[in-house]
């Protein structure tokens, strides 16, 4: 599995992890591949594949995003299956690591497109739905919309997350991986850069729906935000950027493009600031530009957007970087906070799931804290070693191993 397996080598020389544990950990429990075949209109018919991958459900059920992407792989949802397995065994919550996807461009379909892809979708896992075995949430190219069509399809309140908060979800769901990133970037300042966040200055490459939350939680604590960027560039201003009226400018323009002065995604990531959140895609921080990073702390907001070179290389440097399993987690927090609270009946206010976030990243990040600075390992070879430890004790308690 490339990365993973490096990391579990490199663990086993911090830790001991069980050979079967390894041997388990090192592949999916397991994965579907489909074919989607879906009639949309009189003369269209969109046809595509579809994958549904579970790494390791000894914690729990598999949870994790549906995405539609247009060049989605089984081996990405593999990935991301995985770091949901870690990323809820480092902050506590009982679930196992899924994810799923269908390869189609979100952007080329419309809402009824798209209703019927998931309907269809539906249709193919629901086994796997019902029983509770699998439970989604939205991810790249879907939402709540389309987690309503799954309830619609099933009627069960609980088996599937970031649901619109007129049929289910919580309020502070949308917010919430935005949150967690923000509350990591908090906690990270005072320890690692002896700073309040109010302190700090701050750049984002990024404002999808946790770039622009991150942003907002940030400037409401009072962290000057100098620097956004989206898929079409950026916007620097080093007094910093208004982030509401910035958030308008690209509800009506499409981007942020525009908006001060205008920098590119690759200049952002150069910025010499205290904070740098990359909150966009995987892979932007590599071998080619590491080096070039002049952030004192790097917050990782997407899914995997430090290759391993580029991490070594910013390990060598002396940079910290809070590592996505610990720092996007909120999402599945809050997914967890509803899935709990539609098998209960309970409501949930937005400020109890905000509350539960900060409780459980601030748990996960001193834990996180102290084997790095116990161990002299990095932070993120410290968050892997608590969920990995985590995970191997569930599958001991089961009689896996």
């Amino acid at each position: 599995m490339g990365e993973p397996e490096g990391k579990l080598a490199v663990l086993n020389r911090v830790m001991r992890i069980p050979p079967r544990a390894i041997e388990l950990l090192e592949r999916a429990e397991k994965e579907m591949i489909l074919f989607l075949n879906v009639r949309v209109d009189d003369r269209t018919v969109i046809t595509a594949d579809a994958f549904v991958v579970y790494h390791n459900t000894a914690r729990g059920p598999a949870k994790g995003g549906i995405r539609f992407a247009p060049n989605l792989t089984l081996s990405e949802v593999r990935d991301l299956a995985e770091r949901m397995t870690w990323k809820t065994a480092l902050t506590g919550i009982p679930f196992g690591g899924g994810k799923s996807g269908i390869a189609v461009d979100p952007k080329s379909l419309t809402p009824y497109a798209k209703r019927e892809i998931m309907r269809e979708f539906v249709h193919l896992i629901r086994s796997e739905l019902v029983t509770g075995s699998y439970i989604p949430a939205p991810d790249l190219g879907t939402g709540p919309r389309e987690m309503a069509v799954i309830y619609g399809e099933l009627h069960i309140p609980e088996c599937v997350t970031g649901k619109p908060v007129a049929v289910g979800g919580v309020p502070g769901r949308r917010e919430a991986t935005g949150r967690g990133v923000a509350t990591a970037a908090r906690l990270a300042a005072q320890r690692m850069l002896g700073k309040e966040i109010s302190e700090c200055t701050v750049a984002i490459q990024g404002f999808g729906n946790v770039g622009s939350w991150t942003a907002r939680f940030l400037s409401s604590m009072g962290a000057k935000v100098v620097a956004i960027s989206d898929s079409k560039g950026g916007a620097f201003d080093g007094d910093g950027l208004d982030v509401e009226e910035l958030s308008k400018h690209k509800a009506e323009t499409g981007s942020v493009v525009g908006f001060a002065e205008e920098i590119s995604n690759e200049e952002l990531l150069s910025l010499d600031v205290d904070i740098l959140i990359p909150a966009a895609v995987e892979g932007v921080l590599r071998e080619g530009n590491a080096g070039d990073v002049r952030a004192k702390l790097i917050v990782e907001g997407a899914n995997g957007p430090t290759t391993p070179e580029g991490d070594e290389i910013l390990r060598e440097r002396g940079i910290p970087v809070i590592p996505d399993i610990l720092a996007n987690s909120g999402g599945v927090i809050a997914s967890y906070i509803e899935w709990r609270s539609a098998k209960s009946g309970s409501i949930t206010s937005a400020s109890e799931v905000y509350g539960t976030i900060d409780e459980r990243i601030k748990l996960a990040f001193e834990r996180m804290a102290k084997l790095s600075e116990e161990r002299g390992i990095s932070y993120r070879d410290a968050a892997m070693a608590i969920a990995v430890g985590e995970v191997v004790r569930a599958m001991e308690e089961r009689g896996w191993i």
